[in-house]
């Protein structure tokens, strides 16, 4: 059997972006390898590229690119694997090594955009190719993976400089009260000066910023911090949307159990109700006919039996529809 094609959604959402340089290139990459399917991402920031093989696809393209192999997908998946996690994860350009052999790996650009990235190892003592051809990822995708989390990241750094302002507050105000209780410093270069938030904004803006700038050229700056902070956001909402999904669930079982069943109620009543109505009909009709009665003969009086008897015929049909009707309206 072959594995689906791609990572589930959830088990790569959790893997973090890693920097990485290839080819001189700087990368972010998230990576996915199963038993014989893997699902690749990579962005420089200003496209986001993937490649999703399954083990048919492997196998074809790992004959195209290796004439002399015959072996099936697993038998060499697992070199595949270790030769190439080095590469997408500490960036060394130079590949890991397996086999005793050194792998190499190479980025290049296409015209159509598209990325290709080719891969040089050693397998049982004979070279082993592999490329991956990486197309720009779809608007969801990147989303999902990308902009989601990092505007999350965003938001929670925010609040927690929110919080460190208010702790700079409480600590100054501590710092003053011990002042005007004759306390002093023992040494002059520790005192500092009331914390002011609007002006603390505006030297860090004017100091950092253009640092920060500057770092994006080099660097992207996904540090192992902000990893963690990615992993920990992702997890969250991993457990709030399982969660939810739970508590669905059981909302629909509850609601299917104490749904009670009108079906019974609604025929009984209507056949009832008809009925009576038939009935008040049939005794106005026969006052009414009474004196006509006396003199019709017997073809006239079977006549009028079989009319009457029609309307008794008919609540098995009429009742439900003109009831179901006015509930649903």
């Amino acid at each position: 059997m072959t594995e689906p094609l791609g990572a589930p959604a959830d088990v790569l959402l959790q893997r973090p972006w890693l920097p990485v340089n290839i080819s001189g290139c700087q990368l972010l990459t998230k990576s996915w390898f199963g038993e014989t399917a893997y699902h690749v991402l990579l962005t420089d920031m200003q496209c986001v590229w993937e490649e999703r093989m399954d083990s048919a696809a492997i196998q074809s393209r790992a004959q195209e690119l290796n004439r002399r192999l015959r072996a099936p997908v697993k038998a060499f998946f697992s070199h595949l694997c270790e030769v190439v996690q080095p590469c997408l994860s500490d960036g060394g350009g130079g590949g890991g090594r397996a086999d005793g052999g050194e792998a190499q790996i190479s980025l290049t650009r296409q015209e159509d955009g598209d990325i290709s990235m080719r891969l040089k190892s050693e397998l049982a003592g004979l070279p082993f190719y592999w490329e991956f051809h990486c197309t720009p990822a779809p608007v969801t995708l990147v989303c999902v993976q990308l902009l989601r989390p990092l505007l999350a990241m965003s938001r929670l750094l925010q609040r927690q400089v929110e919080q460190l302002g208010g702790l700079l507050v409480r600590k100054d105000a501590e710092i003053q009260d011990y002042r005007e209780n004759g306390a002093t410093l023992s040494r002059e270069r520790l005192q500092t000066d009331a914390f002011n938030e609007q002006i603390y904004k505006e030297d860090f803006m004017s100091k950092a910023l253009p640092q920060v700038c500057s770092e994006q050229r080099d660097s992207l700056g996904f540090s192992s911090d902000l990893q963690q902070l990615y992993r920990a956001i992702v997890a969250h909402g991993n457990t709030r949307k399982r969660k939810l999904s739970e508590e669905g669930s059981v909302e629909q079982e509850q609601l299917a159990t104490e749904e009670p069943d009108l079906t019974p109620s609604l025929g009984d009543g209507s056949i009832g109700g008809e009925s009576g109505e038939t009935g008040r009909e049939q005794s106005q009709n026969s006052q009414a006919d009474a004196p006509g009665d006396k003199m019709a003969d017997r073809p006239t009086a079977q006549q009028s039996l079989s009319v009457s008897s029609a309307p008794a015929e008919r609540p098995s049909s009429k009742p439900k529809k003109k009831k179901v009707v006015g509930l649903f309206r």
